[in-house]
């Protein structure tokens, strides 16, 4: 459905209500308001199954993943990522796509009341309203209860813990590649983080049914590592790690993409098309699969159907990360804005291309670790174009500027606030050097999820 420029003016208006609330990026360890809410909607989200996401870096792409092949297995899904990259119904999908603006709304409306009564509550107690990220919750599960879905891939916004997602029981936990992210948060030391993240991990639901719950951990520092498996020893859940369990036995570059032979828990997947770039994406593809599998129960007896699970990899489409929006020269998209997303971005512009120029626009938060990122692009990056990406949260270009000009030098900065201008830019830099063109140029935007979606309007495409 398409929506129309008149429900989008709504959409902006419920947009401007719940930005009155608190911000995502301010949390309070408590799921009280947001069991309340759960509560007295009847609890829609133990309506459905669920597998739920926590991790630093690969979150979405993992969660798109899962989506992914649980359609080609013939299940209808409902999705929950963030942040969204150019409209918020993009957080929350059912088959596989966002869902309608005026879906989007009249749940919200449905569930006004519902909110208005934790929040009079919570307020005569002395505490905060519900935030966004507890409002938008609440709207995911409904939506999903509404649907229905068959399974609910669930993405966790920041921690875990007191996460607002995590009210809903997952028959199988996920833990992507954890690092500093967030530290006024979730901790400034990884076991802090890895702590919080671990909160997803629980006992089995206590249900008619009982089911053995599994952990898949993707590959891990000693320390984060030892965080997690305690927790699944407490909560008595089933382990599969990476390279360990599972593993991404081969990857090929080949055109759009790669070709793997995954070992997954039930034997080898070969031939399976990702049609995304980076090793971190074959890793990323790996966890997915061991998580689908967890959800179906294979093992060493039972696999999934092979043609199903190329299908649903070759269908996967992740919006911002390594996304090509243009040719000649090459420009690419990637929405990667700490120093581990850094790293594994420079890994796979290294090791999948061969550009004999490459120019950087970068736009970062403020709170995030600009040194770190910069440091881990400069090797790949011939030049950088700074800019802002428009968010109040956005990092001032010249403070940017001052944390760049050691790590790069004098000679490889520009500086141009206005995106569309840096962009311009960069191209201009990537197609000239010493007056002629350069063959095989590129140019990647990055250094924030909201560069990356505030790139993708400027190229033309479509919220997905």
């Amino acid at each position: 459905m398409i929506d129309d420029a008149a429900t989008l003016a709504e959409l902006a208006e419920v947009e401007a209500e719940l930005d009155t609330r608190w911000p995502e990026t301010k949390i309070e360890p408590s799921l009280t308001r947001i069991a309340a809410l759960m509560d007295l909607l009847g609890s829609p989200q133990h309506g459905y199954p669920a597998i739920h996401i926590a991790g630093t870096n690969g979150k979405t792409s993992v969660a798109r993943m899962i989506d992914a092949l649980l359609i080609a297995l013939h299940r209808r899904t409902g999705r929950i990522t963030s942040p969204h990259l150019q409209r918020v119904t993009e957080r929350i999908s059912v088959d596989g796509a966002p869902i309608s603006a005026r879906t989007y709304i009249d749940i919200y409306r449905e569930l006004e009341p519902y909110i208005t009564m934790v929040d009079d509550s919570s307020t005569a107690a002395g505490g905060p309203r519900m935030s966004k990220f507890e409002v938008l919750t609440a709207i995911s599960y409904a939506v999903f209860a509404e649907a229905p879905v068959d399974v609910a891939v669930v993405e966790t916004g920041m921690g875990g813990r007191w996460d607002a997602t995590n009210v809903v029981d997952a028959t199988v936990a996920v833990i992507t590649p954890i690092a500093m992210d967030h530290a006024d948060y979730l901790g400034d030391t990884l076991s802090a983080i890895a702590g919080e993240k671990a909160g997803i991990i629980k006992k089995a639901a206590d249900d008619l049914v009982p089911t053995d719950p599994v952990t898949v951990i993707a590959p891990q520092e000693p320390e984060v590592m030892d965080v997690l498996l305690r927790q699944t020893v407490e909560t008595g859940t089933i382990v599969a790690r990476q390279d360990s369990e599972f593993a991404v036995l081969e990857s090929i570059t080949a055109v759009g993409g790669q070709l793997l032979r995954l070992q997954g828990l039930g034997g080898a997947y070969d031939e399976v098309f990702l049609p995304l770039h980076g090793a971190h994406q074959a890793a990323n593809a790996a966890l997915a699969l061991a998580a689908v599998e967890a959800f179906f129960g294979a093992g060493p007896d039972r696999q999934l159907d092979i043609d199903a699970v190329r299908a649903g990899f070759a269908a996967v489409a992740s919006p911002g990360r390594l996304e090509r929006v243009r040719s000649a020269p090459t420009v690419f998209i990637d929405a990667a804005h700490n120093p581990h997303g850094g790293e594994a971005l420079a890994r796979a512009l290294t090791e999948e291309f061969d550009f004999r120029r490459l120019v950087g626009v970068i736009g970062m938060l403020g709170d995030k670790d600009a040194e770190g990122f910069l440091e881990a692009m400069e090797p790949v990056l011939d030049s950088v174009v700074l800019t802002n990406n428009g968010s109040p949260r956005a990092l001032d270009t010249e403070m940017l500027a001052e944390i760049a000009l050691p790590i790069f030098g004098e000679e490889r900065v520009v500086v141009k606030p206005f995106l569309p201008d840096a962009v311009e830019t960069a191209i201009g830099l990537a197609e000239e050097s010493d007056g002629e063109p350069v063959a095989g140029a590129g140019v990647v935007v990055t250094g924030s999820v909201v560069t990356a979606g505030a790139a993708r309007t400027l190229f033309g495409k479509e919220p997905s």
